[in-house]
Formats: structure tokens, sequence, C-alpha cells
């Protein structure tokens, strides 16, 4: 099993790739952390503690991290993932509970501690990992490697040329590619192959118990706001496809480029600038084995043990 910790902040595609971290038997889950993103912190870290609470993952800490960017106001993405961050189901009180530790100190601590390198997987902005890594370089080795969900080889989704997470936090993003980790990007060019059609939302409901209503509800919403902000028919279904390079590196090609973020353009800000013939700094996701990666994922949804909760649909 490869030991990782999934950085994220929960947004519908993040309950996702918590609970196939947590039900796939190649990884071995050693910590979630939450940073902001998708939502603020307190509701990012709130949505992790329901998503562990619905899929019985009680083993597995839970730590909040940066509230904000490096250097400037933190912008949510609230037209796709709802006022809570994970709007669709209505989730009863957690029980899980969220650390005492800084989600930063705790992997920190979790990486002197393991006997071997621990890969971490961000699916939000990278704000923790570049404070991380500028807090205590001396992580550096103890890293395996980093494998984000963020970026792009071709369009943004914030701007033209700027994914979400990259955007939020364009200044973290330079130190992490910058650091000389190894770095695998997931990005838009890749996630956008992960649609979640009819026939996948048709496989997530046949789950049944307590999980299969809740991804159908996920899904409707997340599909809903797709249709209504980016014109998709299905949505993309875009952190998952980290924790599945991880779980399976082949069912994400990778090519190795230099991937350089655009931090001072007035147009073009969050940029993530991918250069194949460069000096390598990182490996760039573009292609993805579809089926297979939907048989994983659903496969580890249905080993994912999930009690029976007080769930209303809204």
């Amino acid at each position: 099993m490869t030991p990782i910790i999934l950085d994220c902040d929960p947004g519908h595609d993040d309950a996702i790739a918590i609970m196939l971290a947590a039900g796939d038997p190649a990884v071995d889950l050693l910590a979630i952390t939450t940073v902001a993103g998708n939502q603020t912190l307190d509701k990012t870290t709130l949505n992790a503690l329901r998503v562990c609470t619905l899929a019985g993952i009680h083993d597995v800490p839970v730590a909040a991290g940066c509230p904000r960017p490096l250097t400037q106001p933190l912008q949510v993405a609230e037209d796709v993932h709802g006022e809570s961050g994970l709007d669709g189901p209505r989730f009863g009180e957690p029980t899980v509970r969220v650390s005492g530790e800084h989600a930063v100190d705790l992997v920190h601590r979790i990486l002197q501690e393991h006997p071997e390198p621990v890969t971490l997987v961000p699916t939000g902005p990278l704000t923790n990992i570049a404070l991380l890594l500028t807090r205590y370089p001396e992580n550096a080795p103890r890293i395996r490697e980093i494998v984000l969900m963020g970026g792009s080889t071709e369009r943004g989704n914030v701007s033209p040329y700027a994914e979400f997470n990259i955007f939020v936090d364009p200044e973290a993003a330079a130190i992490v590619f910058g650091s000389g980790v190894q770095v695998t990007m997931c990005g838009l060019n890749v996630t956008h192959q992960a649609l979640v059609t009819p026939d996948v939302v048709a496989r997530l409901e046949a789950l049944g118990g307590a999980i299969g209503p809740v991804c159908v509800e996920l899904m409707t919403f997340f599909a809903s706001a797709y249709r209504k902000v980016f014109g998709f028919e299905a949505p993309p279904l875009h952190d998952p496809v980290a924790v599945a390079r991880v779980i399976d590196p082949s069912l994400v090609e990778c090519v190795d480029a230099h991937v350089a973020i655009e931090v001072v353009g007035r147009f073009t800000r969050g940029a993530t600038v991918v250069d194949l013939g460069g000096v390598p700094n990182a490996k760039v996701a573009v292609g993805l084995d579809v089926p297979r990666f939907w048989d994983r994922l659903v496969a580890a949804l249905a080993n994912v043990a999930a009690p029976d909760l007080d769930l209303e649909s809204s």
C-alpha cells in the first residue's frame, strides 16, 4: 500500500476523492487535511467531517489548515459547490471530530514519524503544502511525491488560462512546483474526461446503503451547477483523478514537462504554463483510462463501510 495524506477543500469531487482514498486497498490513508478553497475553511473542514462520518472513516485524523491564500483574499466557488460547499444532501451532525493540530503540523509530524516516504495528494489550493515546504524544508526527502489536482495544459475554468485551485493561490503553487519534490499535475485537460454520465450515476445509485443515495444527490447538485455555470451536460469529477493516479499509475498517462506558474499576469494570473521541451520539474497528466477509472472508483465506494445515518434529501 502507498501511504498518502489527502489535502482537500470539500467540495463535491473532494468528497468522492475522500471515499476513494479510504476504500481502495492500494493506498493507506494516513490523514485528511483541509484548506480554504471551494468554501471557507470552517465549511470545508465540516464537510470533511461529514464525509468521514458518512463513510465510517473514524480512524483517520482530520486537521484544519490555512484559512486563506498566502498573499491575497480568498475566492470561493459557491456558484459550483453551493453555500455549504457540499450542497445537495442534508447531513446530520458529524460524529468524527477535528484534530487540535494545525494541518501543516500534523503532516510534518506524520512525515517525520512514518517509516517510509509519504505521498501528498492535494485536491484544493496548495496553501497548506507550500507552507509545509517553507516552514519544514527538512520534510522534502520524506515526501515520495506530490500528486495534485490543479492546472491545465489547455484552457482554465476561472479565467481563460487559470484553473480554480491554482488561481486561488498561485504563489503557493509556484512554491510547490519549484520545490524540487516530484510533482504530478492532474489538470482539467484530463479531469474533463471523467464525466459523471447517467450510466455512472446509475452505478452510484446501485451502491445502496447510505453511500449510494448521498453520492447521487451530490452528483445531481454538481451536474446542475456545471450545466448552469459551464454548459456541461455531465459534470467532470476532478479530484478523484489525482487519487486514482496514486492508486494505479497506469490509469492516468503522464509526460515529463516543465510547469511554471503565472503569478503577475493581468489576464493570465494562475495559469500553468506547460513546456514540453523545457527541463522537466513535473509529470503532467495527458490521458485517462476512463472505463477502468470508473470501475476502480465504484469498487472503492462499495468497499467503504457506511453506517445508517439520519440523512434527508434536500
